[in-house]
């Protein structure tokens, strides 16, 4: 008898009779992990969130080992709010001073991390929340911003650059048949908390375990050329030239920089998805034709 995440499976391949025609796609990647940075608006969609969580339970049922690193900026600006504190950007980044800190902080490693660890529970997993302090996972220093030069540089605050990733706690909690769930907290050489891309973090983490792919969970269909085209494959040596010429903009180019360095440093594949697609990660994973746009190492 087929159980509920196998039963759910069988509608994500259309072209499926049988559940055994998808196991060629499911059978590639076991053994292989998988990063996954979740944010954006299907996190926070009460049943876009669930189905996230069961998507993450299943392929962890096929023998793929998935680390979910999540955001949560909308939160954190929605209690910054509350408590009277205003927020800047810089390029996408939030000038974080202590008093800022202390709320990602807790939006992040507390309210948002253990939500996300509850409903993979709710899904039929084991799950467990993690910050970058935990277990020094994350060591970090502070981010030096220049912009276009040395003459516009801006002191961020508390924003960190992943320096090291703890692979062997990864390593350990993977061999247990746990889902991490990390908050992109790090963590500096003299005990100092730093606020961290989510993207960033989740780059360094697929780098730092050699992630078969990372996948970025985001808020539009992927990489879109000069006619609102979606670019399905992007090569690595096309990136940048597409960054350059105004093609890729925006909050695009943090995550293509992300992606770039992620297969840059071994990571096989990287992926821009939209989360507001129901089920989006297996549709990209275990269907042939697969969905958002991918870079590939070259």
């Amino acid at each position: 008898m087929e159980n509920s995440n196998q039963h759910g499976l069988r509608r994500y391949f259309r072209t499926a009779s049988t559940l055994s025609e998808a196991l060629p796609y499911m059978r590639q990647f076991a053994g292989e992990t998988f990063v996954i940075k979740y944010g954006g608006h299907a996190m926070g969609d009460p049943d876009l969130s669930l189905e996230f969580a069961r998507d993450i339970v299943l392929i962890k049922q096929v023998g793929i080992k998935p680390i979910v690193v999540h955001g949560g900026g909308p939160q954190i600006g929605a209690m910054l709010d509350r408590l009277g504190i205003s927020s800047t950007f810089v390029d996408g980044l939030r000038v974080t001073d202590q008093a800022t800190m202390e709320v990602v902080e807790m939006v992040l490693s507390g309210t948002i991390n253990k939500n996300i660890v509850n409903t993979i529970g709710m899904a039929g997993g084991t799950a467990l929340g993690l910050s970058g302090k935990d277990g020094a996972l994350i060591k970090s220093q502070k981010l030096e911003y220049v912009g276009d030069g040395k003459a516009n540089a801006v002191d961020l605050g508390f924003v960190g650059d992943p320096i090291t990733v703890n692979r062997n706690l990864l390593d350990d909690l993977a061999n247990v048949d746990v889902i991490p769930v990390i908050a992109p907290i790090g963590i500096g050489e003299a005990g100092e908390t730093y606020n961290i891309n989510a993207d960033s973090a989740a780059g360094a983490i697929a780098a730092a375990v050699n992630a078969k792919k990372l996948l970025i969970l985001t808020d539009v269909p992927g990489v879109m050329d000069t006619n609102g085209t979606l670019i399905a494959e992007l090569s690595p040596k096309d990136a940048q030239p597409m960054i350059d010429d105004g093609t890729i903009e925006g909050g695009m180019i943090p995550k293509i920089k992300t992606c770039l360095s992620a297969i840059d440093r071994g990571v096989e594949a990287a992926h821009i998805l939209d989360g507001r697609i129901p089920h989006v990660i297996l549709l990209e994973v275990f269907t042939e034709q697969g969905v958002g746009t991918m870079l590939l190492k070259p």
